[in-house]
């Protein structure tokens, strides 16, 4: 009697868990895993610069609004068919992102990519609550938090692999066996709650459309805007005003309507809030640095897509090698302390970002990616347990969109607000240079008289060597503001982990129950 729980906690708990984990890492790593291939891809479609981007942006915008809509949909059609018809309309998706033909059909496809595959994310989240009682939650926790860290910055390295390996192309057709796997075990293996069909007859569909749209339009402006100079574009204008009323009026019907999709009073908790809140600020450390970095050595340095792959591993690496610490330590110190030191240790490491010159590669970016990569774990892992698991449990499901739309969130304003820097803190740098390239500059005539020699022997007019040495001159001189406005870049992103460390004590520790709660699922 007592020997025969032992196989069935196996299949019944452990490996249902695995299998939905892996459909949780690939939804999140097929976020980034173009972000090193994107010109690879926009020539293979034909497609223009500013074109190319919407292959990422139409992903996150549909994944954005879907995510929070998790909770609902997993009440009406039940943990398991969720999750299997999500991983399957994922994987079918893939295989129509490798069959493009043109960039219109791939913006198609990837945002329904997006769409169909964001519910895996949630799901596991609110799952492992299910799965995991008492200490073994920080196992699971551990485990979330590694793979909402790490997925996302290994995206670049493989999808850069793959590409420069084999082709673009590939970076879709690898989803194809995982996510048929997922599709087919689901079904099989996962038996946590059953569907109710009657919550679609009194569902909130205004509510739906109306976040839809305010989300929609919010994540439109945050991707473009830096590129269209903000409000100075009317569509961007329009856009905005569109986010603002549909927020609002979002708001107001969550808080008005008896049975809302997403649960906004949970807010009211202190612990989910600051748990949103530092989610947030975690998705700003984890997307924008996976943003900037990759930017920075492709654009700054001139490295390839499977340069650039390498030279941010050790982010991934140091990640991994952060999980067993954490497991160790949160069975024996107060969770709360240890998201205070992967929050500060996460600053810290924006803080060494912040040194960045012309010539960093993959040897000098090592450390600061190390410091920003070993913390993750502990600044993610502990918000799901002290967030999350605050709330009773039949508030779980709806409340674990908003929790993890928070973290996708942070990573679109994060995105935004490093571009916006980058442009202006570029333009800014550049004329503060350029003010003192003057003839009185002893280095800077120096400088130009050796290339005017250098380049004196071009053909043309005889001024010729002198405009090549003042072209090269200002290539200098925008090579090295561009450097300093990422150093701003990531001081910006250090603020806001200061801010959110300072936060942490606000917490109130929450202690597992040992058995599941009755009735919670």
């Amino acid at each position: 009697m007592t020997a025969a729980p032992a196989p069935r906690s196996w299949v019944r708990d452990l490996l249902p868990f695995v299998v939905m984990c892996v459909g949780m890492f690939i939804a999140l790593l097929d976020i980034q895993i173009v972000a090193s291939s994107l010109q690879d891809i926009g020539g293979g479609l034909s497609a223009a610069q500013d074109q190319i981007s919407w292959v990422q942006t139409a992903y996150l915008i549909a994944e954005i609004i879907m995510i929070p809509l998790s909770g609902w949909l997993t009440r009406v059609f039940s943990t398991r068919w969720l999750f299997a018809a999500s991983a399957a309309g994922f994987t079918v998706t893939s295989l129509f992102c490798g069959l493009a033909w043109n960039i219109e059909s791939m913006i198609l496809f990837r945002a329904l990519q997006g769409l169909l595959g964001a519910s895996m994310i949630p799901t596991v989240f609110t799952s492992s609550f299910h799965y995991f009682q008492g200490p073994r939650r920080v196992y699971s926790a551990a485990v979330i938090g590694t793979i909402a860290s790490v997925a996302p910055t290994l995206g670049p390295v493989i999808g850069g692999w793959i590409t420069d390996t084999l082709n673009w192309h590939w970076l879709f057709y690898i989803n194809l066996v995982p996510g048929t796997a997922i599709a087919l075990l689901v079904p099989l293996l996962v038996k946590i709650d059953e569907p109710d069909l009657s919550l679609l007859a009194e569902a909130d569909y205004p509510g739906i459309v109306l976040m839809a749209i305010g989300l929609g339009s919010l994540e439109y402006v945050l991707e473009e805007g830096a590129r269209w100079n903000w409000f100075d574009d009317s569509t961007i204008r329009t856009c905005a005003f569109v986010a603002a009323i549909a927020g609002l009026l979002f708001v107001i019907r969550s808080l008005t309507f008896a049975r809302p999709v997403v649960d906004l009073h949970a807010l009211a908790n202190r612990n989910f809030a600051l748990g949103c809140l530092l989610s947030f600020v975690t998705g700003i450390g984890i997307f924008s640095t996976i943003y900037l970095t990759p930017l920075f050595l492709g654009y700054v340095r001139g490295f390839s897509a499977w340069q650039t792959g390498t030279a941010i591993f050790s982010t991934g690496a140091a990640s991994l090698i952060g999980v067993p610490v954490y497991i160790v330590l949160a069975r024996k110190f107060d969770t709360r302390w240890l998201m205070m030191f992967g929050l500060a240790c996460f600053g810290f490491s924006m803080w060494s970002f912040s040194f960045i010159t012309h010539d960093w590669g993959a040897a000098e970016l090592f450390l600061p990616q190390f410091l920003r990569g070993f913390p993750q774990v502990f600044a993610v892992a502990p918000s799901v347990n002290l967030g999350l698991g605050s709330l009773p449990p039949e508030r779980l499901k709806y409340a674990s969109g908003l929790f993890n739309m928070m973290r996708n969130l942070g990573g679109a304003v994060g995105i935004a607000v490093s571009g916006a820097v980058l442009n202006d803190r570029t333009n800014f740098h550049f004329l503060t240079i350029a003010s003192n390239l003057t003839p009185a500059n002893a280095a800077m005539t120096r400088l130009t008289d050796s290339l005017t020699q250098r380049y004196g022997a071009m053909p043309g007019s005889p001024g010729a060597g002198h405009a090549a040495a003042l072209d090269q001159l200002w290539h200098l001189a925008y090579r090295e503001a561009s450097t300093l406005a990422y150093a701003d870049a990531f001081r910006a992103i250090m603020v806001a982990f200061v801010i959110a460390t300072l936060l942490v004590p606000l917490l109130r520790n929450v202690v597992a129950p040992k058995a599941p709660a009755p009735g919670a699922h």
